[in-house]
């Protein structure tokens, strides 16, 4: 009876063993086949003739590219104010004024002084100098009075009122009632019909920008719409945010489309270079290795590695300066393949892994149950 259990004993662990080399060796099968799925495929384009561009973009938002920050050039206490945000104004209409008592009366006093350096001896340096001092007093005090009110320099939209009556204010240097573009003044006004795009182009895009440049500005939420325009201006100093190092660029629209508003979000696509009737081939056919550029060509159906010399790099593909003929066959490499789970691997997992040391038995990584 012993030997029989014996017997048996043998035979089942015996059919154990050739099921799990079975399994093991299916599970390897299935994975190196896995391996041997990936590989790279081919296609055949043309080299092909025709015009490339080369452009750089970035986003911002549509700013007036006329703007002005105005402030009192005189002193008093605000006494009126004509405007609010939004009011749309002809150039020289008046915005805001000063109590103008204190200013009214220091020109009063200086024009009298005048008059009395007038009807004194002016042919001496004394008498004449005294004279001018008091005609140079009385410009001032003008000045002084006229800077009581603030006036439109152009036609435009009030965007912001930095005050209210009864406020003081304490004059500025500025001319005609304006201050620095860059700074606050008591009121900002701004042309909405002469509009600009800012936006912050990486330091290798920066480089390749030139004032003067064409450009064509697309819109978020104005699908279709484009404007076109030049880049205006390149900021000296870089912005680094998060170690990526961009330069502002200004570009100013010629004629901004009815619907796009101020403030609207938009994208700017600058022109660098253009290579017309050029040849060219898709950008991914050009494989660059230790300063060389080279293209497999075919030849009677046989590939061959081709050494060229390549140009702008547009939407289109790269520009091929020499090297290659128009009409030649150049390939293009893809690499295909498969990710290490296919579905022979995830059938051929190892089933039952409490026979594998650290399984935890169940289904295999990726199978199916």
């Amino acid at each position: 009876m012993g030997s029989v259990i014996r017997g048996r004993t043998v035979l089942v662990n015996g059919a154990l063993a050739v099921l799990l080399a079975g399994g093991i060796g299916f599970a390897y099968v299935s994975l190196g086949d896995d391996e041997a799925t990936a590989s790279a495929t081919t296609r055949t384009t043309t080299v092909m003739r025709g015009d490339l561009t080369a452009s750089v973009a970035a986003s911002g938002a549509v700013e007036s590219a006329t703007k002005r920050a105005l402030a009192f050039t005189g002193s008093g206490t605000v006494t009126k104010i004509h405007v609010k945000v939004g009011t749309t104004v002809k150039k020289g209409q008046k915005l805001a004024e000063l109590d103008r008592t204190e200013a009214q009366e220091q020109l009063d006093s200086a024009e009298a002084d005048l008059a009395v350096a007038a009807e004194a001896d002016t042919s001496t340096s004394q008498g004449y100098g005294s004279y001018v001092q008091a005609k140079n007093a009385v410009s001032a005090a003008q000045r002084a009075l006229d800077g009581t009110v603030l006036y439109a320099p152009f036609a435009g939209t009030v965007t912001a009122v930095n005050g209210g009556v009864g406020d003081s204010a304490s004059g500025s240097t500025g001319s005609s009632g304006s201050a620095d573009s860059s700074s606050t003044g008591f009121i900002e006004l701004a042309d909405p019909g002469k509009a600009q795009v800012t936006g912050d182009f990486t330091e290798s895009d920066a480089t390749q920008l030139k004032v003067g440049q064409a450009a064509t500005v697309t819109f978020a939420a104005l699908s279709g719409v484009t404007a076109q325009g030049k880049v205006a201006a390149i900021d000296s100093t870089p912005t680094t945010e998060n170690n990526v190092v961009t330069f502002a660029v200004t570009i100013s629209l010629s004629d901004k489309p009815a619907q796009v508003r101020i403030g609207q979000t938009a994208s700017a696509t600058v022109t660098v270079s253009q290579a017309k009737n050029a040849l060219y081939v898709p950008s991914a056919a050009i494989t660059s290795a230790g300063g060389q550029s080279t293209v497999t060509v075919l030849e009677n159906g046989t590939p061959v590695a081709k050494t060229v010399t390549v140009g702008i790099v547009g939407s289109s593909g790269t520009e091929i300066k020499s090297g290659l003929s128009e009409g030649e066959q150049v390939q293009i490499t893809i690499a295909t393949g498969t990710t290490g789970n296919g579905s022979q691997t995830q059938r051929g997992g190892f089933g039952g892994g409490g026979m594998v040391p650290g399984g935890g038995g169940g289904r295999g990584m990726g199978g199916s149950r």
